[in-house]
């Protein structure tokens, strides 16, 4: 527990500063009715013993006297300060002050009063460069003349010296205490990752070290030690969540509290950033925090805005993280930067028993299963497990005791219900946000609704089995420490429209229970030079939680043939593809590109594509099976003759479409679905298509 937290010390060092306070007022009291020797008068004395005896029942030191050491406050000082307290704390003391002046409008501090009734009075006190002012500690009002201007404590000093914990109102909407709630709970009662938690470790020995460096390089004499600044630490790389608990823990270990702003509130006018620097500077000393600077949200680094990031950076002496996903440069100080990566296998399955704590028998061998497709981090995991025991206490609390009976004669498998529950929640923790670059398709199809070649169907079980098996190769079987290249699973499915591309897409994600997104190339690919690569590198980071097939639909547009460069445009539109060609090997998701013509695309980037379906268009016989299997058992069909519908030399794309609208004809017309709703359907379908229906291929519908 913080000491501040604790009610002895809060009460004494109420008493304390009450106490002080009573000392200023008896001063002024024996100023009013013995000028000459007022300040050795014996109820000043008295006021003082009872200070030294409230000093004394201190468990830790007062509020007040870490402030006027940390501020490097004279005794001067720190006794106008306590003027401007007594003001706001003690009844009758404006009159008090109006008596002390000989004036009844000045019932209020002034600098007159302080350097006529107070000890050691020095007239720089009152500069702006000394502590009082240059801290904003007082203010000073307005007034004809400085010195018989109203002085008033600022209102977070005072509550500093109450012992009340909080961030100044200055900051509010800008800076914001990190706060144990929400995930932060979970980062707090349970261990980082091995790899985390020793980062977190190396950033509080790096602060402690340099602050054992600070109190031997400074005198007593010289500037607070807080005045001196640390090192800078930069937090890399797209794991938002590990960043934030990785400088909470850093600061737990520290003793230190962590408050967080964001690029997108700094602001850009100079004396509004001067103020925020400066209040901060104060409130690191004060409150002993440290400021966590998340450039994650960052869109730009350029202008006014990447100016006043630069210039918080360099003036603030109070420990700073800066969490952000490419490294930045420093400027005037060095950064020390830590790569934050997402748990390795290993890691994440400790992370799940810890998680799960004494259930984790009961999902034993579910936790390798997820671990093995979904690339959680610390935080998310935890969320999971305490979204499915608060979901399902009793089902885990009959299980657990049925498991533990059973466990030491067979593996304890868990129930159906609460394994495809704890899938789903990590699926949904996982999915990605790509919205505006990409489509997510729920999946509808089947094995059954897929009329291919074997040959295509067998390459499709094998794309499951990778998918599935991925860990196990890649870690367990030490592919993966052969090198990162090549561990992308991705595929081809060339073939003409309405072959069936997409539903095979489909009936992958359902087989594998993964999200399926549709990227919009449209969105993805700009004619603004880097732009491209931006969003592709938002798509594949989106998707390396492990719970999501992209799908690069009809992706000639942007896999096309690299071009001989003839101008700046060929070189950068070659650079995408070499990015493209980067991630999709560096990706251990499951990558689908469609195209209609596959001869269109790189020979190079062909070599790295793992599997390749050709689909082919479907001959007669197809045609039939897809015509029985396009409508849903609920349709009510009547005299349907397959055979002769298998006559149209159309694509499954177009079977489907002729199908849905022979479908709302016949539902118009309060009919089941008949040949001569399909003969209509058909001859709408071929004019889209700009084609003739032929006679061969209708021939004998009508007598069916």
């Amino acid at each position: 527990m913080n000491v501040k937290q604790s009610s002895q010390w809060q009460d004494a060092n109420i008493r304390y500063l009450m106490a002080s306070i009573a000392v200023i007022e008896q001063i002024l009291s024996s100023y009013i009715a013995e000028p000459e020797n007022f300040l050795s008068s014996l109820k000043v004395e008295q006021a003082r013993l009872e200070l030294r005896a409230a000093a004394s029942a201190m468990p830790y030191p007062p509020a007040l006297q870490e402030l006027t050491i940390g501020f490097n406050l004279s005794d001067f000082e720190r006794d106008v300060l306590l003027l401007c307290a007594g003001m706001e704390l003690q009844q009758n003391f404006d009159a008090l002050c109006a008596d002390a002046q000989g004036d009844g409008q000045l019932n209020y501090p002034t600098f007159n009063l302080a350097m006529s009734a107070l000890a050691a009075p020095h007239w720089n006190a009152i500069s702006p460069d000394r502590p009082l002012r240059r801290w904003q500690l007082i203010e000073v009002g307005r007034g004809k003349t400085i010195t018989r201007s109203a002085l008033r404590i600022n209102e977070r000093i005072l509550h500093y010296l109450m012992g009340v914990d909080c961030l100044d109102e200055a900051f509010k909407g800008t800076i914001e205490p990190v706060s144990l709630s929400g995930e932060m709970v979970r980062s707090r009662r349970m261990p980082l990752s091995g790899s985390h938690s020793t980062i977190a470790s190396q950033i509080a020995t790096l602060w402690s070290k340099n602050w054992v460096q600070q109190q031997s390089d400074f005198s007593l004499d010289s500037l607070p030690i807080t005045d001196y600044p640390l090192p800078i630490v930069q937090l890399c790389g797209d794991e938002v969540e590990s960043k934030l608990a990785i400088a909470f823990t850093a600061c737990e270990l520290s003793g230190i509290k962590l408050a967080a702003i964001s690029t997108r509130v700094i602001p850009t006018v100079t004396a509004e950033l001067n103020n925020l620097i400066l209040l901060w500077q104060r409130e690191g000393k004060l409150s002993k925090s440290a400021l966590l600077l998340d450039c994650d949200v960052l869109e730009s680094e350029a202008g006014e805005k990447e100016n006043a990031i630069a210039q918080l950076i360099a003036n603030i002496t109070s420990p700073i993280i800066i969490t952000t996903r490419d490294r930045r440069k420093p400027a005037k100080r060095p950064f020390i930067t830590f790569d934050i990566h997402p748990p390795t296998k290993q890691e994440q399955h400790q992370i799940w028993q810890n998680a799960l704590g004494e259930i984790a028998p009961l999902l034993h061998g579910q936790v390798e299963v997820l671990v093995e497709q979904f690339n959680l981090n610390a935080p998310t995991i935890y969320a999971v497990c305490e979204e499915i025991i608060s979901q399902n206490p009793e089902k885990i609390e009959t299980s657990f005791t049925d498991g533990l009976a059973a466990q030491q004669t067979s593996e304890i498998n868990p129930p159906a219900a609460i394994s495809n529950q704890l899938w789903d929640i990590c699926r949904a923790q996982s999915r990605p946000r790509l919205d505006d670059l990409a489509q997510r398709i729920s999946p509808a199809a089947s094995w059954d609704d897929l009329v291919l070649p074997e040959t295509a169907r067998q390459t499709l079980r094998e794309i499951v089995a990778h998918v599935r098996q991925r860990t196990k190769v890649y870690e367990q079987w030490g592919f993966a420490s052969k090198g990162g290249r090549g561990l992308g699973i991705s595929a081809l499915f060339a073939g003409t429209s309405g072959t069936g591309k997409t539903m095979s897409s489909e009936v992958l994600a359902g087989e594998l229970q993964l999200d399926l997104y549709r990227i919009d190339l449209s969105s993805v690919v700009s004619k603004y030079i880097g732009e491209t690569e931006k969003n592709l590198r938002r798509v594949f980071d989106a998707a390396e939680a492990g719970a999501t097939i992209l799908l690069f639909d009809e992706a000639d547009a942007i896999f096309g043939k690299r071009s001989d460069v003839k101008d700046s445009h060929d070189r950068y539109a070659n650079m995408e593809v070499s990015y493209l060609l980067q991630r999709m090997e560096s990706y251990q998701g499951l990558a689908i590109l469609t195209t209609n013509l596959k001869d269109s695309l790189d020979t190079a980037f062909l070599r790295r594509i793992r599997f390749v379906v050709k689909y082919g268009f479907p001959d007669a016989k197809d045609r039939a099976k897809i015509w029985e299997r396009i409508f849903p058992k609920n349709t009510p069909t009547e005299g349907l003759d397959f055979v002769k519908l298998a006559r149209l030399n159309v694509a499954g794309g177009n079977i489907r479409n002729i199908a849905l609208n022979a479908a709302f004809m016949a539902a118009d017309a309060g009919e089941p679905v008949m040949m001569k709703h399909l003969s209509i359907a058909a001859r709408t379908e071929y004019v889209k298509l700009e084609r003739t229906l032929t006679d061969a291929e209708i021939k004998g519908w009508e007598s069916s």
